[in-house]
């Protein structure tokens, strides 16, 4: 009698824990399949946020190379800058309404002392100005002055 109740006791034991067992490796097979699919739901977006950037990078490069040759033609070349840089100060006036000529000033010198190094080594040696040199004609702003 001793080892019916033995074999009964190791019997629901052994049901129990493979019920346990069981449910856990469910439960786990579960979260790795859903902690998989998010991973690959953040690669995908993560591709295709950098495709865009990559699109909206090219875009922004052809629309300066387009504006550089433009402004490159003789005549149409002054009207072209002229142009330009009033549809940009435009826009710089529409994120700032209460931005003034002389912000705006600040805020082109700070972005074009942010890109000049680069800029002026790509220039060949013999014509590139020193970055000193192009700094003095940039205007004196305060550091905060920039929007």
């Amino acid at each position: 009698m001793k080892w019916i109740r033995r074999l009964m006791h190791s019997t629901v034991f052994l049901g129990w824990m493979v019920a346990i067992l069981f449910t856990t490796s469910l439960a786990a097979t579960g979260w790795a399949i859903h902690a998989a699919y998010t991973a690959a739901t953040v690669a995908a977006g993560a591709a295709a946020a950098a495709a865009a950037h990559r699109r909206e990078i090219a875009r922004l490069a052809a629309k300066a190379r387009l504006r550089r040759m433009i402004v490159a033609v003789p005549v149409l070349g002054g009207g072209a800058a002229v142009y330009f840089e009033r549809q940009e100060y435009a826009e710089w006036r529409e994120a700032n309404p209460d931005g003034t000529a002389a912000e705006y000033g600040c805020f082109v010198a700070a972005a074009t002392g942010e890109v000049m190094d680069e800029v002026l080594q790509d220039l060949p040696q013999r014509v590139r100005p020193s970055p000193d040199r192009v700094r003095s004609m940039l205007p004196d702003c305060p550091e905060d002055g920039a929007r």
